[in-house]
């Protein structure tokens, strides 16, 4: 049994969303745009050193560049977020609000594991897409 039809398209559009979602959490924390809920964060603090990485790495995962390993330490920096400043305040993550650092935690595992999905630099760059004549498909 292989891959769905639309299963590259799919992972490109939850790596696209994703990235979005995420970037706007750094520019909240950096530049107070969208104004962070915690308001004015130091320079150099954590979270501001959260914010640089979400800037990035969301950046580079938008466009699908370097997508594994950026995808990998994101994972990572939403792991430390969910221990460090949610499991503290509940057991629960309806009750610490963690549901959304769990979620991006996961989606930037599978998306580590999975690959970008063909609509990205990454796909672009390491492969050349032939058209079958029967189908008119992209075919790796």
């Amino acid at each position: 049994m292989g891959e769905g039809r639309y299963a590259s398209q799919a992972l490109s559009l939850l790596r696209i969303v994703a990235a979005l979602l995420f970037f706007q959490h750094g520019t909240s924390k950096v530049l107070g745009f969208p104004p962070f809920p915690m308001g004015d964060v130091p320079v150099g603090s954590l979270f501001w050193i959260a914010g640089v990485i979400e800037i990035v790495g969301g950046l580079l995962l938008l466009i699908g560049l370097l997508s594994r390993p950026v995808a990998f330490i994101l994972s990572g920096e939403m792991a430390v977020a969910y221990w460090v400043t949610h499991a503290p305040q509940s057991t629960f993550p309806l009750l610490n609000h963690g549901e959304g650092a769990i979620l991006f935690c996961f989606i930037f595992l599978l998306i580590a594991a999975a690959g970008p999905g063909v609509w990205s630099l990454d796909a672009s760059r390491g492969r050349k897409l032939v058209v079958t004549e029967d189908a008119g498909e992209p075919v790796p």
